[in-house]
């Protein structure tokens, strides 16, 4: 059995009271906002190459603990060290439990389209006459859960790629290029800045038993291809756009996500000295951005 703490706090203590937390023996930590689930509740959007979001003006900061019975003597000490008065808390218990199967629990299959499901290995595939994606919840990103998976997939299930060379740029766990070698692609070439993301994607890739060609984003990428799709972020995307836009064969089709509806016009700016791209589909407030090099 562990103790978990929770304590509000304002935005500038609570990174202080988090570190000090630590140091007072916490097993982990996380912040969250104060006002979740109320019409208070701010979301937040970071990502690279943006200022840094400030963390909310009320801020709950949530510990686990050991059971000790000098734990509030410790929350004290901690709130001292964060140069703050001690707030007050709550204490509840958080007992044992199978956390695999409550882990796995939480991932069902998910029903991309009528051609395409995503199936976690533990689960048995509820269409098998459909292309099914054996994929894990791991470290990198992409699930199939997240909208802008879903939109990328979705798009890729209506293309004819039989033949043809793909690149994931940013490939993350692998989905997106596993499921185009699935849908017929001859070639895939996954790229992505993290080692672990390429990880990732070379066992997803052996557990689907495709073939999927990896490269760390600091290689040389020089090669041209039939379809490009590349699913990151709104400032990565704008920094990258002559790299990706110059990957792009004449006649080639280009696939962006990972951009809020607000953010397509400052993407389709970035690209246009490259390709027209035009807004091809919106989910939950993201957008997937298409287009087509001339020939």
């Amino acid at each position: 059995m562990w103790l978990s703490v929770s304590l509000v706090t304002h935005s500038a203590a609570a990174e202080r009271l988090s570190d000090a937390l630590f140091e007072r023996g916490a097993l982990s930590v996380s912040i969250e906002d104060a006002d979740a689930g109320t019409d208070r509740e701010t979301p937040q959007f970071g990502e690279p190459g943006s200022p840094a979001a400030p963390l909310w003006d009320a801020s709950r900061v949530n510990a686990l603990f050991d059971p000790a019975e000098d734990l509030a003597d410790r929350l004290a000490q901690a709130a001292q060290d964060a140069g703050i008065d001690a707030p007050g808390f709550r204490i509840s218990e958080v007992a044992e439990q199978n956390w695999v199967a409550l882990t796995q629990s939480q991932f069902e299959p998910i029903r991309v389209n009528q051609r395409l499901w995503i199936v976690p290995s533990w689960h048995d595939a509820p269409d098998p006459a459909a292309i099914n994606l054996v994929l894990d919840p791991g470290m990198a990103f992409g699930t199939g859960s997240h909208p802008t998976t879903r939109l990328c997939l979705e798009w890729l299930t209506r293309q004819a790629l039989a033949g043809l060379r793909v690149l994931d740029y940013g490939c993350g766990s692998g989905i997106l290029g596993i499921a185009a070698a699935r849908l017929g692609a001859a070639s895939v070439l996954g790229v992505d800045i993290d080692d672990k993301a390429l990880d990732a994607a070379r066992d997803n890739a052996e557990r689907n038993t495709v073939e999927l060609r990896l490269q760390h984003s600091a290689q040389a990428l020089t090669s041209e291809f039939d379809f490009v799709i590349a699913n990151i972020l709104t400032n990565p995307l704008c920094v990258l756009a002559p790299l990706i836009g110059s990957r792009v064969a004449p006649g080639g089709r280009l696939a962006l996500s990972g951009v809020l509806e607000p953010q397509a016009a400052q993407v389709i700016a970035a690209y246009a000295p490259h390709i027209a791209l035009t807004v091809e589909a919106v989910l939950e407030g993201w957008v997937l951005l298409t287009g087509e090099r001339p020939c």
